[in-house]
């Protein structure tokens, strides 16, 4: 079981703080491991995670810590709560490092939680252990997430192994978003005048490109429970856990159709907000588009229907 707290969700942010349970095939502990990190920059949300500038000032940073935290990734399933969140931090730390990270599948336990259909009102991991009656001591804090979310695994665990119900395991595909190294600690350290990071701060993007036209017809609406169909319009709206043009490439890749607005053509709008108000939202629901969270569509593009024949 994994939890990352971060300085933010885009890719240039930071961990500050990484634990780390281990368990065993049954579920139960054998080991766990917690660090602060010092991430050489503002911390972010402290009202969220609690670490301030000057509690991480000590804090070794992370190239520190890779070791001991391979040490306890290695040959094991990456588990967390939106994991490809998670997995996404910690490949690009090490990518920091010139590493690689020791991880080769992931299991989300909110698609673990949707494929046992446990009625929980909202996939937050608060409801998850609420669920199971796993008591939360600090939320947001890694170590006791990790707890929390390790014991909400176990029963969920014995639940699909009794319904045999498969575990949703996902590939940690190689780290590629980025086109060029990766910023150094000076690098990110030093402002430009002004106040704003030279772009030479940042490891850079893939170069924008225009998309070539999806070549499958539209083939209607996503119909929930289903899969996805090549060709299919989908609108993405909000903060990603993915950079959104990766989120996007992928979609295109596997046959989709990114749009740029949401219209009655419209087959499906990824948000992880839904009653959010920013114009996409608005018109999916003026038009009925059906609607899915990232953690779910991200699992979905791993299996695309083809596009009808003909």
């Amino acid at each position: 079981m994994v939890d990352v707290e971060t300085t933010g969700l885009a890719r240039n942010d930071r961990i500050v703080s990484a634990a780390v349970y281990q368990l065993d095939a049954q579920g139960h502990v054998e080991d766990h491991w917690y660090s602060t990190v010092n991430p050489r920059r503002d911390p972010g949300p402290t009202w969220i995670h609690g670490l301030t500038r000057e509690a991480l000032a000590d804090a070794p940073e992370f190239p520190d810590v890779a070791e001991d935290f391979a040490a306890r990734l290695a040959g094991r399933v990456l588990v967390a709560h939106n994991a490809v969140f998670d997995w996404m931090m910690i490949a690009r730390e090490y990518a920091r490092t010139e590493r690689v990270a020791p991880v080769r599948q992931r299991l989300c336990t909110i698609a673990l939680s949707k494929a046992l259909s446990l009625p929980l009102p909202n996939h937050k991991l608060e409801s998850l252990a609420a669920h199971y009656g796993v008591v939360q001591r600090q939320a947001h804090h890694a170590l006791d997430d990790a707890r929390v979310l390790a014991e909400s695994f176990r029963p969920s665990l014995h639940l699909a192994a009794q319904a045999d119900i498969p575990l949703p395991l996902l590939a940690c595909r190689p780290l590629t978003e980025w086109s060029e190294p990766l910023p150094t600690d000076r690098d990110e350290a030093a402002p430009t005048t002004g106040g704003s990071r030279s772009p030479a701060a940042y490891g850079r993007w893939r170069p924008t490109r225009k998309r070539p036209p999806c070549p499958y017809p539209n083939p209607g609406p996503y119909e929930p429970g289903g899969p996805l169909v090549q060709g299919m319009r989908v609108a993405i709206s909000g903060d990603t856990s993915v950079e959104r043009e990766l989120l996007e490439d992928r979609a295109t890749e596997a046959g989709l159709h990114i749009a740029s607005s949401v219209s009655g053509r419209t087959s499906l709008l990824v948000t992880n907000d839904p009653r959010s108000v920013t114009s996409k939202a608005v018109k999916a629901r003026a038009h009925g588009t059906p609607v899915l969270d990232e953690a779910a569509f991200t699992q979905l593009l791993q299996d695309v229907a083809p596009a009808p024949a003909g």
